[in-house]
């Protein structure tokens, strides 16, 4: 089928608001070509799930393409259309399984030597996008914290040898009651100031009981069922006669989640979606935990795009080959701390850079500390990059200093 034979009834399988979406909206899909309408429904399938952030920039992308004349449309659109696509992949189902065929489409344009120009289009088109819609800065400067190095004794590691660069690295932070100052102003900020999943926290553990109402909470250990889950059906695929990469791969793509013992709808399917994702996309994050926050916080950051967010990092699992994890994924592991500070203070820096891309970024401050102990490095307009301290400070002054 091709794009200009798109009708109401082709997106009967769409949940319900994005069917929405996308018959309002077949006028426009039955003019894109079939090198382009792929990825636009693939946004719009999820379209039910999507954080308002992203619900806004999918409907910017609507209006820019609505508001092209014909034969602009047809410039802008020239390379998808000029795409040579096989037979098999233009007779495949792109309209229900859109990111199937992405997939294969990725595969193809390699394949052809056709990515190159593929890749220039779409840059060209998406920054022309994002300069027809300016994002606007946030209501208020974002901030970001990370606490790393939970149960760690002693460390055997120079912390924080990139952020220190981009900061003031504090050598005597009084770590009394740091936690609980750090809670209180994230839960003082998510009451000031309310944006739907506008503030996060993320922990590698439990989820602190101080975290307010306020504030969106995900933890790597209340999602320990649908991690057990997943794993047991990997390790089934994983060791199988017949593995395979692309087995694994459509393995993790299908799975929805009343399979992982999640709700499909209600108030907590956007949630639910998104922890989805984080355990299906993200490599690693079904098994260590420090490797969850990492990538939890960068799609947080990606797709909401909080003005709050908290990266708590817990011990993780000692690391073993990937069939002895999968194997003892119900046992109780042997933990790593001095490796899991590790991982926290690269996960506090890459945390940094993925704020450091959102709108507003010479404003925004972050502030890493390792957790129990006098060490920390707060980055942002009110402290000069890479200056140390050694006076002695309380977490709550650097905090009220960041946010």
């Amino acid at each position: 089928m091709s794009p200009k034979e798109l009708t109401s009834e082709s997106f009967a399988r769409y949940p319900v608001e994005g069917q929405k979406l996308a018959v309002s909206k077949i006028a426009l899909l039955r003019n894109l070509p079939l090198g382009f309408v792929p990825f636009v429904l693939k946004e719009v399938i999820a379209y039910d799930w999507k954080f308002p952030a992203e619900r806004k920039e999918l409907e910017q992308q609507f209006s820019y393409l609505e508001s092209l004349p014909g034969e602009e449309m047809r410039r802008q659109m020239a390379v998808f259309a000029q795409l040579r696509l096989s037979p098999a992949l233009e007779a495949s189902d792109w309209v229900d399984f859109p990111g199937q065929f992405l997939e294969q489409l990725s595969a193809q344009l390699w394949a052809t030597h056709q990515m190159d120009a593929f890749r220039a289009a779409s840059e060209t088109y998406m920054q022309t996008v994002f300069a027809k819609f300016p994002q606007g800065v946030p209501s208020i400067p974002r901030l970001g914290i990370a606490v790393i190095g939970q149960g760690v004794v002693q460390k055997r590691y120079a912390l924080f040898r990139k952020l220190s660069r981009e900061g003031v690295y504090f050598h005597q932070v009084k770590a009394k009651g740091g936690l609980q100052s750090i809670m209180k102003t994230v839960n003082a900020r998510a009451e000031a100031h309310t944006v739907p999943y506008g503030h996060w926290y993320i922990d590698g553990g439990e989820t602190a009981a101080l975290a307010g109402s306020a504030v969106t909470c995900v933890s790597y250990q209340a999602l320990a069922p649908a991690r057990a889950m997943l794993t047991e059906k990997m390790r089934k695929v994983y060791t199988s006669a017949n593995f395979s990469a692309e087995a694994l791969r459509t393995l993790l793509a299908q799975i929805g989640p009343q399979e992982l013992g999640m709700s499909a709808s209600g108030a907590d399917a956007v949630l639910d979606r998104f922890a989805i994702s984080l355990l299906t996309e993200g490599s690693g994050t079904q098994i260590f935990s420090t490797t969850f926050v990492q990538w939890a916080a960068r799609e947080a950051l990606r797709r909401a795009q909080p003005v709050t967010l908290l990266a708590r990092y817990m011990p993780r699992q000692r690391e073993k080959p990937m069939n002895e994890l999968l194997l003892e994924v119900q046992a109780k592991p042997e933990s790593d701390p001095h490796g899991s500070l590790i991982d926290g203070d690269m996960g506090a820096y890459y945390t940094w850079l993925n704020q450091q891309r959102l709108t507003g970024a010479d404003q925004s401050s972050f502030l890493v500390w390792f957790e129990d102990h006098g060490e920390a490095v707060a980055v942002g307009p009110a402290f000069p990059r890479g200056t140390e301290e050694r006076k002695s400070v309380e977490i709550h002054e650097l905090l009220a200093r960041v946010s």
